[in-house]
């Protein structure tokens, strides 16, 4: 299975690497483990600004969450070279913005979770944690996280 065919049936193009806003680097390596930092949400190039439970539905945040992966992929294609490499997703950590009384986040989550094992298959099943969070750089609805074995 190429990760590329699957993109591009998937009509998904990687976006390039985005600059860092604050004192970080967009990725580590560490073995054969790669580590992603955050990456917020965005819509249009912009920060895809909301609170769950407030002034965004469940489905908006998966839409969200699931472009939060499409950004990660650009960004472990930069740190890897070639996704083919990726030997497991070993984990994705969800921060979702939202109001104490919601209790979807899983269900937010889901949508970048969907997306990886729909591009990795079984390599793509991963550990997962989905908090839910007071705010986020920027207003930010979602800022999602993920750690990657390499071959």
């Amino acid at each position: 299975m190429n990760i590329y065919d699957t993109l591009q049936a998937l009509n998904i193009t990687l976006p390039p690497v985005a600059t860092p806003a604050a004192a970080y680097v967009p990725f580590v390596q560490t073995g054969n483990l790669v580590f992603l930092s955050g990456h917020i949400a965005k819509q249009n190039g912009q920060p895809w600004v909301g609170k769950l439970g407030s002034t965004m539905a469940t489905e908006q945040g998966r839409a969200a969450a699931r472009a939060v992966a499409i950004d990660l992929l650009g960004t472990l294609h930069a740190a890897v070279g070639d996704l083919n490499r990726v030997k497991r997703i070993v984990k994705l950590m969800s921060l979702v913005n939202s109001t104490p009384e919601f209790t979807e986040h899983h269900l937010v989550t889901n949508g970048a979770s969907e997306l990886i094992s729909q591009i990795f298959g079984s390599t793509g099943a991963h550990a997962r944690s989905a908090f839910g969070v007071a705010q986020l750089p920027l207003g930010a609805c979602v800022e999602i996280e993920l750690i990657a074995e390499v071959e």
